[in-house]
């Protein structure tokens, strides 16, 4: 097992962790376990060398964030902004195909949660391509409100789950796009200079 899949596996488990559990301290010690290489004041993260028979594939270089916010991706970005697209739109677009369906599906005490769902997931996509038709602040006026809105929409899909909603697959499936595209969205208003 390489690095890139070991740090997938440890973001999914960390998400379903906080998805049932309600642990976000759990998903913090995630985050700092796999920055420092999958190891932490003597824990192992699952997919790294030492865990359940998983090795490390020492030839693979990284903190386990690969593709994150690497000047390859902003690169990436920026070639894509001038060419009028942006992949963080398209994976808030595949997100948003996941959780409306979801959200359509929710009983009527949490109607207004789900209602909430469908318009911040909604407010991604559109603040995104909005940001990307603008120029100067108002561009990352839009990007900024989108961020918020995949925080918001994150949010959202854990109150449902905890509540028996929605199923747990599916929104591990969303929330794995939607942290993608904060990620992504981050690196729009923070650039690399």
């Amino acid at each position: 097992m390489n690095a890139v899949v070991g740090s997938r596996i440890v973001r999914a488990s960390f998400i379903v962790r906080v998805l049932l559990h309600g642990d976000l301290r759990g998903v913090l010690k995630a985050r700092r376990i796999v920055s420092a290489g999958g190891m932490v004041k003597g824990h192992i993260a699952p997919g790294f060398a030492g865990s359940a028979g998983a090795a490390l594939d020492n030839s693979t270089v990284g903190d386990g964030w690969e593709g994150m916010n690497t000047t390859e991706v902003t690169r990436e970005q920026h070639r894509l902004q001038s060419e009028g697209r942006l992949e963080a739109h398209a994976l808030a677009l595949q997100a948003a195909g996941i959780i409306i369906p979801l959200a359509g599906k929710v009983p009527g005490p949490l109607k207004s949660v789900a209602d909430q769902l469908i318009r911040a997931s909604s407010s991604i996509a559109l603040n995104l391509a909005e940001g990307n038709g603008r120029i100067g602040r108002d561009r990352v006026h839009h990007w900024r409100i989108a961020y918020g809105s995949a925080l918001e929409t994150s949010t959202a899909l854990q109150i449902l789950v905890s509540a028996g909603c929605i199923p747990v697959k599916r929104s591990v499936e969303a929330e794995a796009l939607l942290d993608r595209v904060r990620a992504m969205t981050w690196r729009l208003i923070h650039p690399v200079r």
